[in-house]
């Protein structure tokens, strides 16, 4: 997965950075949460100020186009953001694993 950013631009009415991106990948679409994490990466920034509003497909191509938000501090992303978007953008926790104990039971004839 490639990511290119095509427009970087400061909001400071909403204290937060715009960034418009592609996206070139090998197989199937990569998920919200996989851009996410590379764009975290590359900006270096916090994976919980980040907000991906979009992501569209390019017909016919292995490629998307998005558009993403990265908020300075967390009060002002709640206070202007709607709260589907915030919550389409929590990275879910792993699960632990469950370990099945197979148990056997035992029949004793008398």
């Amino acid at each position: 997965m490639d990511i290119n950013i095509t427009e970087d631009k400061n909001n400071a009415l909403l204290n937060r950075r715009e960034i418009k991106f592609t996206v070139k990948f090998e197989g199937p679409t990569p998920s919200r949460n996989d851009v996410k994490g590379k764009l975290v990466a590359m900006l270096n920034v916090s994976l919980d100020l980040m907000i991906i509003q979009k992501m569209d497909s390019v017909y016919g191509m292995q490629e998307l186009s998005g558009y993403a938000k990265i908020y300075e501090d967390a009060a002002r992303m709640t206070q202007v953001e709607r709260d589907y978007s915030i919550k389409r953008n929590v990275i879910p926790e792993p699960e632990p694993e469950v370990v099945e104990v197979a148990e056997e039971a035992e029949v004793v004839e008398e």
